[in-house]
């Protein structure tokens, strides 16, 4: 059996250095996505969409390893799209107003048939809320800048603000801010969360 280390693989795009911002440019990737509104941190419908991402995401890894192609490979980590229809609320912290795609990266093994094998593997199982809202599709972002910020969600502020800059002095951004969630932070310090900010630029 073949074992893929896939954030290894990707380490450019998923190991970001802490003290100074990169540019990337990220390939287009399939990912099963759903979208939702409002705050995370005590939204339903959030918590709702996480879940059915993993459970589906772990159903097709286990498809995978099981099938004839025999590989195994880690769950990637959950990864997120924020923005809000007025972004001065987006900016002010307005979380109640944001807009946002959750989202787990499917390696190309997995197809279209296998994605909806998963889905109605898991209804039958499990049946969770969210999983009408769940798609799979191609995402495209292209040339982005990032960088690993250490801590607290509640404390990227600064660390956003530093690519933001970073963008400004070189071009102009576009598309969605992204965020990738390395660390369970359901067993971690919050002061050590580690979570790759990225924003597409031109």
């Amino acid at each position: 059996m073949e074992t893929i280390d896939f954030k290894k693989q990707l380490k450019h795009l998923y190991q970001p250095p802490t003290k100074e911002v990169v540019i990337v440019d990220v390939p287009d990737m399939n990912f099963l996505m759903v979208d939702g509104k409002g705050d995370p941190n005590n939204s339903h419908e959030y918590a709702e969409a996480v879940e059915v991402l993993f459970q589906v995401s772990y159903a097709l890894k286990f498809m995978v390893k099981k099938g004839s192609l025999e590989i195994d490979y880690g769950v990637m980590p959950l990864e997120g799209l924020w923005w809000a229809e007025d972004m001065s609320a987006f900016t002010a912290g307005d979380k109640s107003n944001w807009l946002w795609t959750m989202m787990i990266m499917q390696p190309d093994v997995v197809t279209r048939d296998m994605v909806e094998k998963a889905i109605q593997d898991v209804t039958k199982k499990k049946n969770p809320a969210a999983i009408s809202k769940l798609r799979f599709e191609t995402y495209a972002e292209g040339k982005a800048a990032q960088i690993m910020h250490i801590g607290p969600f509640s404390e990227e502020g600064p660390t956003v603000e530093i690519v933001h800059q970073f963008i400004d002095a070189r071009g102009e951004r576009r598309g969605k801010h992204h965020e990738i969630y390395l660390t369970d932070i359901r067993k971690a310090d919050p002061a050590r969360w580690k979570t790759v900010i990225r924003q597409p630029f031109n």
